[in-house]
């Protein structure tokens, strides 16, 4: 019988966009299904009850979600491509390390220096994400990837955020300027097309941000 795969996800998200590129790289073709966040599918409440949130990854009717298990999931599932995570325990404990803080410290100071923060505040707020982006570039070090020459999980949890630098440079953040390497590091990895196609372009992640910006404020 055939496998039937079926993303629940939105365009915009770091998260799914992680999980997008994970299927790429292993070369897994699935079902998208892009979920309307305002009006929630009864699919999408049905297969993640408790959060309510994308990605959902739907395999054979069995779904898993949070991007960073369904990562794992997909790299112990589909194991003849390129792996996701190191073999190695150490090096494996390290980057579920690491891509943890990418979606606890770049996500959430990303999200309230653009959306949620206004003059001194965000000044704040932009120096914390910076200060977030030089902990990883020493992580990166001389690198070509996090993973060293393999291109992993780490880069697959951060390279999203590269669709955030406009927003940053629009709220007044040039990242280039201040994190060199890690825009050095994005644009290597956005030369792989695994990558390439599966992010949403900047403009259309800018109007998003704007957009729940606008709400968040409205709503205060």
């Amino acid at each position: 019988m055939a496998e039937k795969l079926v993303l629940l996800h939105i365009l915009p998200s770091p998260f799914a966009a992680k999980v997008r590129i994970g299927l790429a790289e292993k070369g897994v073709e699935y079902e998208s299904f892009e979920e309307d966040l305002s009006n929630k599918s009864q699919l999408l409440l049905t297969v993640n009850p408790i959060y309510k949130q994308i990605p959902v990854l739907i395999h054979n009717g069995i779904p898993i979600s949070d991007s960073s298990i369904i990562l794992e999931y997909i790299d112990e599932v589909w194991t003849e491509n390129s792996h996701i995570f190191p073999s190695d325990p150490y090096l494996r404990a390290n980057a579920r390390f690491w891509v943890d803080y990418i979606s606890k410290n770049i996500f959430e100071r990303s999200r309230d220096f653009v959306v949620k923060s206004t003059g001194e505040t965000q000044e704040a707020e932009k120096k914390e994400l910076v200060k977030r982006y030089k902990v990883l570039e020493g992580e990166l070090g001389n690198k070509t990837y996090f993973g060293g020459e393999s291109f992993e999980a780490v880069d697959m949890a951060l390279i999203p955020f590269s669709g955030w630098f406009l927003s940053y440079e629009k709220t007044g953040l040039n990242i280039k300027d201040e994190c060199p390497k890690i825009v050095e590091w994005a644009e290597r990895c956005l030369k792989r097309e695994s990558v390439s196609k599966s992010l949403a372009p900047p403009q259309l992640i800018y109007e998003v941000l704007m957009n729940v910006r606008k709400q968040y404020f409205q709503d205060k």
